[in-house]
């Protein structure tokens, strides 16, 4: 079984002439061709091809990431909420014991 990966431009724009899977001298098992638009390479996974330029999930990265700031912010601010809400409770509860009334004496 083999897989020809057909030619491409890669990221500096440069021809890459295209070559079959597995390639001589590499691993048998990478019989697949997998990567992307612009970055392609024989392996051994049939669904890792992606076809889409490999900068799109740089920009996935960058999106994940501006995201998990976004909520690392808010859990902070939550916390922060949360602490100064308990100080809050615990600083103006009243210091003394409230009197219970009456006083019970045994007979």
């Amino acid at each position: 079984m083999s897989a020809e990966c057909s030619s491409y431009l890669n990221a500096d724009k440069v021809l890459v002439s295209g070559f079959s899977c597995p390639r001589a001298g590499g691993d048998a098992r990478a019989v697949f061709c997998c990567g992307f638009q612009d970055v392609k390479y024989c392996c051994d996974d049939p669904h890792s091809f992606f076809p889409y330029e490999h900068s799109y999930m740089w920009w996935l990265s960058v999106g994940a990431l501006v995201g998990l700031s976004i909520a690392a912010v808010v859990l902070f601010a939550f916390i922060i909420t949360v602490c100064v809400l308990c100080y809050l409770f615990i600083s103006t509860k009243p210091s003394s014991k409230l009197d219970a009334g009456l006083s019970l004496q045994v007979a």
